[in-house]
């Protein structure tokens, strides 16, 4: 089914999708609009569906992501009853966490493998716009719409250097992972193109961190997938290669990745907490402390903050006070709601590889990309939690489920 009928009438529940998979690639403002559009269109949809009990997007019995996403969600929400923070600032940050909503919806509202495939047609379309646009940067280009407040500096078009990299990372996995899907005769330069101007970016011009490790992550993923099945021993030296040989050819990164230790050694000897990756560590030591303090309940969805200026007493770099995460995303769901919210989420993310596993090979390949990037950078970062990035990994994730689930004899219309 296209996103027109036989009469020309729009289908609403497709257009909602592919506005959804085009935003993730764009500016705040338009995430903002399209996620809201998914959100409550989604479930006028399925609501209607259920009225007519319509099953066309009925999900199999097996798949444990939505009740997962279910049960992680409620666990947060249940907390609302005892956290630290105000009922308005612990509401908003529910509803940050509630982004992993669009995963559910995203495989419920795609009906098809033509309907995934176009999805992600557009999603790659903005990503592949992104791309070209930070290139401009690079080459000090006018890009008028670039939004970013320190796109001259950092090259970033839409979002910060921080989630561009990791998302443009993403983008080249499945650039490759799905590369069957790009019709034409020549598809597979285009597609050799894309993911080496992608790359280039990433690991030759961008400042962000997570997105080199995440791109060294991938790469050697994917390298490891190519590797035929008699040298697959082989197959364990493969990311320490892939470093060697990015850390041979790109000064930038070598840089990049020295100052880690510089920065960290700091934080070691003097307790300096004025640099990126001193700061992170602070924000993890108080987290830690935090879920010690509280380990069963947490302190409530929203309390990050709260708990985190209370420990630190005034002491940390100036403007925590508008920092809502640790940056880390496993120790955000455990000061929220102690270690059963960790095993929450450490759930959610389990469900996603166990669904992955069972999709035809191009698609679980696909879909583990975007799982291992995000289990990744939620290491360094609170990916899904913040904006941008998250709803890039959620409409990431649910379109290459969807596609996965959709490409099966007995889901595909």
């Amino acid at each position: 089914m296209s996103a027109f009928s036989l009469k020309n009438k729009p289908n609403p529940r497709l257009l909602i999708v592919c506005a959804a998979a085009t935003s993730v690639g764009l500016a705040m403002a338009v995430i903002s609009l399209a996620k809201a559009l998914l959100l409550v269109g989604g479930v006028i949809v399925l609501g209607s569906a259920w009225l007519r009990k319509d099953a066309a997007g009925a999900l199999p019995r097996w798949l444990w992501t939505p009740p997962a996403v279910l049960l992680a969600l409620a666990g947060l929400g249940l907390t609302l009853f005892w956290t630290a923070a105000p009922m308005g600032e612990a509401l908003v940050a529910l509803a940050k966490h509630g982004k992993l909503l669009v995963i559910p919806l995203l495989i419920c509202l795609i009906h098809t493998r033509r309907e995934a495939v176009l999805a992600l047609a557009c999603f790659a379309g903005a990503q592949l716009f992104t791309v070209l646009s930070s290139w401009m940067l690079i080459l000090e280009w006018p890009v008028p719409w670039a939004s970013a407040g320190s796109a001259l500096v950092d090259h970033s078009v839409f979002t910060s250097h921080l989630d561009q990299p990791i998302m443009m990372s993403v983008f080249a996995a499945l650039c490759w992972q799905l590369r069957g899907l790009v019709p034409g005769r020549h598809s597979l330069y285009l597609v050799g193109a894309v993911i080496l101007l992608t790359l280039g970016n990433v690991l030759f011009f961008m400042e962000g961190r997570t997105g080199h490790v995440a791109a060294i992550g991938l790469l050697s993923l994917a390298l490891i997938w190519e590797f035929p099945r008699r040298y697959k021993f082989a197959a364990v030296a493969v990311p320490f290669v892939v470093v060697l040989v990015l850390l041979a050819g790109s000064p930038h990164l070598r840089e990049r990745l020295s100052l880690i230790v510089t920065e960290v050694n700091l934080y070691e000897q003097t307790a300096n907490v004025d640099t990126s990756s001193s700061q992170r560590l602070n924000f993890w030591r108080r987290s830690l402390q935090s879920i010690e303090e509280r380990p069963l309940t947490g302190h409530g969805v929203g309390s990050w903050n709260l708990e985190y200026n209370r420990l630190e007493g005034g002491k940390g770099r100036s403007g925590t006070d508008v920092v809502r995460n640790p940056h880390q995303e496993y120790l955000l769901w455990g000061v929220e709601a102690g270690i059963g919210g960790l095993l929450l989420f450490c759930g959610v993310l389990l469900a996603l590889l166990r669904d992955a596993l069972r999709l035809p090979t191009q698609e679980h390949r696909a879909a583990l990309s975007v799982l291992a990037a995000m289990a990744l950078s939620c290491l360094f970062n609170s990916s899904l939690f913040d904006a941008t990035i998250g709803d890039f990994f959620c409409v990431a994730m649910g379109l290459t489920l969807a596609l996965g689930l959709r490409s099966t004899a007995r889901h595909d219309g």
